[in-house]
């Protein structure tokens, strides 16, 4: 799987290819003869397969493992940081999470630390905060590395639009950047806020949105469902994957075996067990191979 992420807790369901948030850029990674490379929004091969995973770009890099080991490309495919890392994830607000010997610290796009590897879990920055790990509790440091939001929750998401997911016991609620509640915990569960919506689980078990105040604007009705990207949103109705637009209406009917979120106006598909990419009208601009 190429997609990783070693963020605070996704809490959203595991049956979806959960989206990896904003990127910049529009390089795709895909698997060409076993190997991962990249393609552009046209389709075409931009960077050959070469490495054993890949993530997306962001800030104009990409994470890539060589070898067991996880490093950094540019757009070009050079490398620009070493593979030396057992865990990376793209880079976000300018730093990025890194893992070496079972910690994780905060890398810089030059390569270097910015927040020395201490935490045992550790998330993307979002609105320059990002949550960590202390003593089995969730906190939100800031980007020089000191705590901010002190460490009280049982599980925490990055920050995005200003709120960010945070579990208290077994509900998940919102909080704001000061570390109060905004909307409380009541669901069971709950991902990110993008264009104003995040998807939460409701009660009856079925998936929909709510706006900032925790009012639903898309009534719950997925059985599963991803954050909103690129203003289109992950779906599943029964065993089959589709996106909806902000309306709730469906912008690409349900039809895949699984899918990732849209980035940059392309999302990973699949069906028979191979990979394609789609754009937003829902063509192909990458067919589905193994």
């Amino acid at each position: 799987m190429k997609k990783l992420t070693i963020s605070a807790v996704t809490l959203l369901s595991a049956v979806l290819l959960a989206s990896c948030g904003t990127t910049s850029g529009s390089l795709h990674p895909v698997m060409v003869n076993g190997r991962y490379g990249y393609i552009d929004n046209s389709g075409k091969l931009a960077i050959p397969g070469q490495f054993d995973a890949a993530g997306e770009f962001t800030d104009g890099m990409a994470p890539v493992s060589m070898a067991g080991k996880w490093g950094y490309i540019d757009r070009s495919g050079k490398l620009v940081i070493t593979p030396q890392f057992d865990l990376a994830d793209p880079f976000s607000d300018g730093l990025a999470v890194v893992g070496t010997r079972g910690t994780l610290g905060y890398l810089k796009k030059d390569g270097q630390f910015a927040i020395q590897p201490t935490y045992t879990g550790a998330g993307s920055f979002g609105d320059n905060l990002a949550p960590v790990l202390v003593n089995n509790r969730w906190g939100y440091i800031d980007t020089k590395g000191a705590m901010v939001i002190m460490p009280q929750f049982d599980e925490a998401n990055s920050f995005s639009e200003g709120l960010a997911a945070v579990r208290v016991g077994n509900q998940n609620g919102y909080i704001d950047k000061s570390g109060k509640l905004a909307i409380n915990p009541q669901f069971s569960v709950a991902g990110d806020f993008h264009d104003g919506r995040a998807v939460v689980r409701s009660a009856t078990g079925t998936y929909g949105y709510v706006d900032k105040k925790g009012t639903f604007v898309i009534q719950p009705q997925f059985n599963a469902a991803g954050d909103f990207n690129d203003g289109l949103a992950l779906v599943a109705v029964g065993r089959q994957f589709g996106f909806i637009g902000k309306d709730g209406k469906f912008a690409i009917n349900p039809q895949f075996e699984k899918a990732g979120a849209f980035q940059d106006g392309l999302a990973p598909v699949w069906l028979g067990g191979r990979e394609g990419y789609i754009n937003k009208q829902g063509k192909y601009v990458w067919n589905p191979t193994a």
